[in-house]
């Protein structure tokens, strides 16, 4: 099957979807992008990111079939089922194993890994039906493609590994062929997609006819605001067109949702006395087509309205007359059965969000750089308020870009990516990694505890072997080299362990701050070179995950594996 056949998973917070090729790599042809909604009259780029389960944990439907579902549900049924929504942050900022446990709607949990992986079973199933489908019913299987799973650039790597592992189980990818699966960062995969937009593609602020400078040199940040997180890359434009990133990636969990949580909570301020808690508690489904609506309110700036829910005045009115909840709030209005909130209160429900994105700007454009563009793009930066603020805060020092289907830039981008994975020519590393090892001991620089004999020689245990550092640029599947030798005459395995850390400057694998995140032995069968044998270990960074081979130089003997992020539960 053809190499070039592409899909694309945008597993967002809020909303996901897919795009796929099955053009020869030699063509220039737009991905197609999966339309959702039809069931509900709609025609949207995305689904919503909400999963639903049976009370036997039995996967039952994904995206507005789950929500409508669980909308349909009333009561008693409801606290059975298992609704979940926005459980991608619970990736965010943690240490993950795979036992880690997410809660639904009804306050039950389910591991994570099953939620996960039963959404990409989902998207993968429904990709291939797609496909199938506009193929004239050509069968096709998840072996014939090359699949794109995008993920934000700020998260850990044991949150990426944790994606990986999901697809996998997910079918996605089976062993051996795991190198069909590419882990592509959502800022670098919308930023390969805008460099090829025309100046038409891009919504025009403040009159500027721009696209973006494809020259070498030419450097820029990407601000992809999503329904979770704000994620920030700063690239820069080498020769021929690959990027390479300046900065480590940035951001927060200020993302589109944070204002979702500010309106929520307005609601609450203006149902007092426990109205809105009993809402949400009774009539969650209704609470879910509430905040559902509100995804369209946040695209304005302007006064907004929309129509109480039927149950939520129902319990107003049993409390008191239902004008009297808004008296003393200002901002809300009750206008004959509808709601009506004044934009500066509307303008209010962005503020934390956009001063934490400002911070994370203002941040990278102390640094040294030579900043032309800001390019905004995910589903948030629809949001009319959000690219006011950022043109008013920065429009003066840099040109702001914005695609005009912002929502769309990362999935497509992500297809070109999987054609062509050297279009990120590096990266910076967020640790540094290294490996224990042992070296003759010097008084002068080697803690006296650590001090141990071999051999009649004197060594220091433990040391931390830096193989590469924080923040270095590590190029798209670079390999480092390093060759070990052993302590003992007669050893016939040499362990190899890999550490990592954010600490510039550790010496001891035991020093705070310092993690294990993988290991293994290499064999040493044959011992008759005594201390001058060596191993030559390969380390190959740069892709989104990092593999390790030792190879003994006598036997021929190898050992690889994939450092392992996922901490034991």
């Amino acid at each position: 099957m053809d190499e070039s056949f592409i899909i694309a998973i945008d597993f967002g917070t809020a909303f996901s979807g897919y795009a796929y090729s099955i053009a020869s790599k030699e063509k220039e042809i737009d991905p197609i992008m999966k339309k959702w909604g039809e069931e509900l009259g709609l025609d949207t780029p995305k689904a919503p990111t909400c999963i639903l389960f049976d009370e036997h944990e039995e996967f039952m439907y994904f995206g507005y079939e789950a929500k409508t579902e669980y909308i349909d549900v009333r009561g008693e049924e409801a606290k059975k089922l298992y609704f979940f929504e926005n459980f991608k942050m619970a990736l965010y900022g943690t240490k993950l194993n795979r036992e880690v446990t997410i809660k639904a709607a009804n306050g039950k949990s389910m591991t994570a890994l099953k939620v996960f992986t039963e959404s990409l079973r989902f998207l993968k199933d429904d990709a291939l039906k797609t496909i199938s489908a506009s193929t004239a019913g050509m069968k096709f299987l998840a072996s014939d493609f090359t699949w794109v799973l995008t993920v934000p650039a700020i998260w850990d790597p044991s949150a990426k590994q944790f994606m990986r592992e999901a697809a996998t189980k997910a079918g996605i990818v089976t062993e051996g062929n795991e190198h069909k699966l590419v882990i592509a960062l959502e800022p670098e995969a919308a930023s390969v997609w805008c460099k090829k937009l025309p100046a038409d593609g891009f919504i025009t602020q403040n009159h500027d006819r721009d696209a973006l400078d494809e020259s070498p040199g030419t450097q820029y940040i990407v601000v992809d605001c999503g329904g979770g997180t704000i994620d920030i890359t700063v690239h820069e434009v080498q020769e021929g067109g690959a990027l390479k990133e300046l900065d480590k990636a940035s951001g927060n969990d200020q993302g589109g949702q944070n204002v979702d949580r500010k309106f929520k909570e307005f609601l609450k301020e203006i149902f007092c006395d426990g109205v809105w808690d009993e809402y949400e508690k009774n009539y969650p489904s209704e609470v879910q087509k509430l905040m559902f609506d509100f995804t369209r309110l946040k695209q304005v700036d302007k006064d907004v309205q929309f129509s109480c829910p039927y149950n939520l005045g129902k319990l107003a009115q049993k409390n008191k007359d239902i004008e009297k909840f808004f008296e003393p709030v200002p901002g809300a209005t009750w206008n004959d059965g509808s709601i009506k909130i004044s934009r500066d209160k509307m303008r209010s429900f962005f503020a934390e969000s956009l001063q934490g994105i400002t911070e994370n700007l203002k941040e990278i454009l102390k640094k040294d750089f030579s900043i032309e563009y800001i390019l905004l793009v995910g589903g948030y930066a629809g949001s009319h308020i959000l690219r006011q603020h950022i043109a008013k805060q920065f429009g003066r020092r840099c040109k702001l870009l914005c695609p005009y289907r912002a929502q769309e830039a990362i999935v497509n981008g992500a297809v070109k990516f999987g054609k062509n994975p050297e279009l990120v020519a590096s990266r910076k590393s967020a640790y540094a990694y290294g490996i224990k090892y042992s070296d003759y001991f010097d008084k002068s620089q080697h803690k006296a505890e650590k001090k141990y004999t071999a051999n009649g020689c004197d060594f220091c245990a433990d040391i931390f072997l830096k193989l590469v550092s924080i923040g270095e640029d590590v190029g798209w599947n670079e390999t480092r080299e390093h060759f070990l030798y052993p302590v003992e005459p007669d050893q016939t395995s040499m362990k190899l362990t890999f550490y990592r850390t954010e600490r510039k400057n550790a010496k001891y694998i035991d020093d705070w701050g310092i993690e294990e995140v993988g290991s293994f032995d290499v064999d040493m069968p044959n011992t008759s070179g005594g201390r001058n044998r060596k191993v030559k270990l390969e380390v190959k960074f740069g892709s989104t995950e990092i593999t390790a081979t030792g190879t003994d130089s006598v036997s021929k003997s190898k050992k690889t594996i994939k450092i392992d992020f996922l901490t034991k539960p």
